[in-house]
């Protein structure tokens, strides 16, 4: 298993974990799977009224998908599998509130999962960046996602910096993305707190709201979304180049973190 699930974290709360620490918990496809699964189950377990989702170690949230998974696709131009769009609860259509604790590197495909919840809580020492442009790739999905989260312009210059440049929590708090500060380790227990009192109030009224609040972007989100198949596949450079940019990652200069 390489997400834990702990329902008895707080009062109607749910504590889901993504548990590959030595992988900076990046999903590979089991993981893709299990948080799928833990979504759709929490749909129809009336003990869960709200779910914090964090990452273990300390040192990363998520760092996206793995790179050594190997993803198969089908061999058509109009087709993309991506198994990162699985991975939120509102893909599972579950319209529980979900809390983000971040403590550590948050970036690249982790923000399919931080565009899904309802708020962030975030250490004061995380951070947030996007390194798909340094890698050849376009950031497509993370970036129409984070585009609802963040001005346009913050979300602009962490997807175009790629992996140049790191978004801090103090600036992240700034701007809007994390709605709460902590010390190191302390985002977990703080997104708990909130979640618990989220959870004490009646549910179909929690779970209406997040629908409407949901509603309000969806229009938008959905059009953006649709032109992102087309804008990887004309952007990508190919597999090998890819994997050749990614190999030399760390050669240059340490990331700038504003």
């Amino acid at each position: 298993m390489t997400v834990r699930i702990d329902t008895r974290a707080g009062a109607g709360v749910a504590l889901v974990t993504l548990d590959r620490p030595d992988r900076h918990n990046a999903i590979d496809l089991e993981t893709a799977g299990e948080l799928a699964d833990a979504w759709r189950a929490f749909r129809f377990d009336g003990t869960v009224r709200a779910a914090v989702v964090t990452g273990a170690g300390g040192r990363a949230f998520c760092t996206g998908i793995d790179r050594s998974v190997s993803v198969p696709q089908p061999p058509s131009p109009y087709s993309l599998d991506d198994p990162l769009l699985r991975i939120g609860p509102k893909a599972a259509d579950l319209w529980k509130p979900v809390i983000a604790a971040v403590d550590g590197m948050a970036c690249g495909g982790a923000f399919y999962l931080l565009g899904e919840c309802e708020f962030v809580v975030a250490s004061d020492t995380s951070t947030f960046f996007d390194p798909h442009t340094t890698y050849g790739m376009v950031s497509a999905y993370e970036s129409v996602l984070m585009a609802q989260r963040m001005p346009y312009g913050e979300i602009a210059r962490l997807a175009l910096t790629g992996a140049a440049e790191r978004l801090g929590a103090r600036r992240a708090h700034e701007v809007g993305l994390v709605s709460e500060l902590t010390p190191p380790g302390e985002a977990v227990p703080a997104a708990l707190r909130v979640a618990e009192t989220i959870a004490a109030q009646p549910t179909e009224a929690v779970q209406g709201t997040v629908r409407a609040l949901w509603a309000a972007k969806e229009a938008t989100r959905e059009r953006a979304l649709a032109h992102a198949p087309q804008l990887i596949a004309l952007g990508n450079l190919p597999p090998e180049r890819q994997a050749g940019l990614f190999g030399e990652r760390g050669k240059g200069a340490a990331p700038r973190v504003r």
